[in-house]
């Protein structure tokens, strides 16, 4: 009786043709690399600008404005939420976010906001250093009290800080809990 083979033996491999097929997708791949816009996948520049006109912008809370349909939060700035309670010279317990916002509103009252983003936070929301009538709010903020500066991000806003809180300005003037630890409690 006969065996009966159901599988050839594989011809020998050919190396020539991997290597080819390898170098062709290589030098494919290299040159639409060099013939593709940077910005193709979504990579946006790191730096842009937004302006918006007053009637446009609305402020979220002491360190976020809406700019159209676009949110925007102040880049260096920590400023307490809607709802914090702090404590005034007196001691008297009073909303210290709603206040902040109020400062806020009160710098871009009536101004068009020029901004220069710096990427975007955890959030998605678009950092960015603004100015509004010739007055940089970030700055602007921390000077009055009314935020916090962040060293890592903007060192400049530190010696404000340092101003506004001997001054006793804003929330300096009471007692406070720092806007991040007060986020992590409620």
């Amino acid at each position: 009786m006969r065996r009966r083979r159901i599988f050839r033996p594989s011809a020998p491999r050919r190396f020539g043709g991997a290597f080819a097929v390898t170098g062709t997708a290589l030098l494919g791949g290299a040159l639409v690399a060099l013939g593709l816009p940077s910005d193709l996948l979504g990579s946006a520049p790191r730096n842009q600008e937004w302006r918006a006109t007053a009637p446009e912008i609305r402020v979220v809370d002491g360190d976020t404005l809406r700019l159209g349909d676009r949110t925007l939060r102040l880049y260096g700035v920590d400023a307490p939420e809607r709802g914090q309670r702090c404590t005034d010279v007196q001691g008297q317990l009073y909303d210290c976010g709603t206040t902040a916002a109020a400062a806020l509103a009160q710098l871009v009252a009536d101004r068009a906001v020029d901004c220069r983003l710096y990427g975007r936070d955890r959030f998605g929301r678009a950092l960015g250093v603004c100015r509004a009538g010739g007055v940089e709010l970030n700055a602007s903020m921390v000077a009055a009290g009314w935020a916090l500066a962040d060293g890592s991000s903007l060192p400049a806003l530190v010696p404000i800080e340092g101003t506004a809180r001997i001054a006793q300005r804003g929330l300096w003037a009471g007692g406070f809990e720092p806007p991040a630890h007060w986020r992590r409690g409620h």
